[in-house]
């Protein structure tokens, strides 16, 4: 089947990107300035992704705030109207079917945002509808995010963290929350596809520079955040990922939810560690991981840390590994030596 495009592709090759396919989407991976230049732009002051490749489910209506609560895993009560939360949609077994943000935008309205391959299995949980087609999302990250894109419009430097807005952009509505997937501060504009070429345009003439997913996969990396098909997936679960605030045990129920407090009481059977080598050499997915000898488990996600500058590398692993413990990850035959370090690898945002 042929991957679908963003409405922002054309803008993509026409500056340079190389389109890769992603999530059965074709995506920028880099644009000609390389991933490294990308990822510290982002780090240093702001960078601009097109992450349209996201779904969007909206759930309206009386009965949604009811249909997300019994069925996603965090609890929607610590949060209002106007704010975003992070969630889980689990199988009745306690595995991981998506990771989400849930954008609360009004009383009975909410955008849940699942990854890329994973709408249709969203719309099977929820009683929703699909609007990914008809939007694009840009996610604008960075130091100096909120800055540079109040320039284009005022209003969207004033969207804090986890905080929505609907605002009326070029006499129509965009929707936008203070969210995103880098460790640094910044936005993501869900907006109609009929703005969303003239918007990343004013974003770039603004300063803010392009970046592709590449990126945003070392960003995501150094923040020690979770990437479905990797730290999180139909054979791991939210404990196993250290991601234990996202479960609402103060409600009466979410899907899984019988699962899961199994698994607490018997403690999850793998953990997620972050590993750090001491030199440039990448860690890479898939490598096993050794202690004095034996197997722990493999890296589930690994890569060149360009702000450390030295190869970083997540597993769920076999608990009992304490931080500043040696091991060996073997990459291709070589074997690197790793030490276990607290995540995430850069700070996050606070």
């Amino acid at each position: 089947m042929d991957e679908r495009r963003s409405h922002l592709h054309d803008v993509h090759v026409e500056l340079g990107a190389k389109m890769v396919p992603f999530g059965g989407w074709e995506m920028p991976l880099a644009y000609p300035t390389g991933t490294l230049a990308e990822h510290l732009a982002c780090r240093r002051d702001a960078v601009v992704f097109d992450v349209s490749h996201l779904g969007t489910v909206r759930c309206e209506g009386p009965g949604a705030f009811d249909a997300l609560q019994a069925t996603l895993t965090n609890d929607l009560t610590k949060v209002a109207p106007g704010r975003a939360q992070y969630t889980h949609l689990l199988t009745e077994d306690g595995f991981v079917v998506d990771d989400i943000i849930v954008w609360w935008v009004d009383e009975d309205s909410f955008d849940v945002m699942p990854n890329a391959s994973n709408t249709s299995g969203v719309l099977s949980a929820l009683p929703g509808f699909d609007v990914t087609a008809g939007r694009s999302v840009l996610a604008v990250q960075g130091p100096s995010a909120r800055e540079r894109a109040a320039r284009v419009d005022p209003r969207f430097g004033e969207v804090a963290r986890n905080r929505v807005a609907r605002l009326d952009y070029g006499g129509v509505e965009v929707r936008v929350a203070g969210t995103g997937y880098t460790g640094e501060p910044g936005i993501e504009i869900a907006a109609p596809n009929e703005v969303a070429e003239g918007l990343w345009r004013a974003l770039v003439a603004a300063g803010v520079t392009p970046a592709g997913l590449g990126a945003r996969d070392t960003l995501r990396l150094e923040a020690g955040l979770p990437l479905y098909g990797h730290e999180l997936s139909l054979t791991s679960t939210t404990l196993e990922a250290g991601l234990g605030w996202v479960l609402g045990w103060n409600k009466p129920t979410f899907r899984g939810r019988a699962a899961v407090e199994r698994e607490r009481a018997s403690g999850p059977r793998r953990r997620l560690v972050g590993l750090a080598s001491s030199g440039r050499q990448p860690l890479r997915e898939g490598a096993e991981v050794l202690a004095e000898g034996r197997s722990v488990g493999f890296l589930s996600s690994g890569n060149y840390s360009p702000v450390l500058e030295r190869g970083i590398g997540m597993g769920l692993l076999t608990p009992g590994l304490a931080v500043g413990e040696t091991v060996t990850v073997a990459l291709r035959g070589r074997e690197v030596e790793a030490t276990v370090v607290a995540l995430p690898f850069v700070a996050k945002e606070s």
